[in-house]
C-alpha cells in the first residue's frame, strides 16, 4: 500500500480520468493512484468503454473487487481532463488498446501535453495510440520490444517521466510512480 501524506488541497481544481477496462485492471494498480488523486483534492472520474462495473484483478491471476465506471469514453473529450491514469493488467491493458474512443482520447490528451500516467501493461494504450515516437518511457518488461517499434526509448527505471508522459514498470513501482504523479499533476 502507497503511504504519501496529502493535505486534501496539492491537486484541488485538477480533473483526472482513471481507465478501467470491464475485466482485468491490476488492482492495486488502479486504485492506489486513484486514491491518492482523490485524497489530493482532484475531481475523478472512472472512464472505460462503456459504463457500469469494471471487474479487477489481483497478479493477473484471480478475480478481486468490482469498481463502477461512471463515464465511457464516446461521453468525454481530452478537454475534460487536466491528467488522465491508464493502469496495467495484461488483459485491461490489451482490452484498453482495442477501443478506439479510448485511443483517441489518450492521444489527443497526450499531444496536447497534459500529465499522463501509465502503468505495467498500460503502455500497451500508449503504443496503439500512436504516441511514444520519440519519447524515453518504462513499462513491465515484455512490453519494451512493443515500445521500441514503435519508436520509443525503453528504461528499465522505477519511474520514467518525459515531457508530462509519466510511466513505471509494475505494481513494485507504485510508490515512485504516485509521488510522481502527484508532482507532476500539481504543476
Amino acid at each position: 500500500m502507497v503511504d504519501i501524506d496529502v493535505d486534501g488541497s496539492e491537486l484541488e481544481g485538477v480533473s483526472v480520468a482513471v481507465f478501467l477496462a470491464q475485466e482485468g485492471t491490476e488492482e492495486v494498480e488502479f486504485v492506489e493512484p486513484k486514491d491518492l488523486v482523490t485524497d489530493a483534492g482532484a475531481t475523478v472520474d472512472v472512464v472505460g468503454s462503456e459504463t457500469g462495473e469494471g471487474q479487477t484483478v489481483n497478479n493477473d491471476l484471480e478475480e478481486s473487487e468490482r469498481y463502477e465506471i461512471e463515464k465511457s469514453f464516446d461521453e468525454v473529450s481530452a478537454d475534460d481532463y487536466d491528467a488522465v491514469i491508464v493502469p496495467g493488467g495484461t488483459v485491461g491493458a490489451d482490452t484498453l488498446r482495442t477501443h478506439d474512443e479510448g485511443v483517441d482520447l489518450l492521444r489527443q490528451h497526450v499531444e496536447a501535453g497534459n500529465p499522463t500516467a501509465v502503468i505495467c501493461h498500460g503502455p500497451w494504450t500508449l503504443v496503439e495510440a500512436d504516441v511514444v515516437d520519440g519519447k524515453q518511457l518504462t513499462s513491465y518488461h515484455s512490453l519494451q520490444t512493443d515500445v521500441r517499434n514503435a519508436g520509443g526509448e525503453w528504461a528499465d527505471e522505477a519511474v520514467v517521466v518525459d515531457d508530462g508522459l509519466i510511466t513505471s514498470r509494475n505494481p513494485d513501482d507504485l510508490e515512485a510512480f504516485c509521488e510522481t504523479i502527484l508532482e507532476e499533476f500539481a504543476q
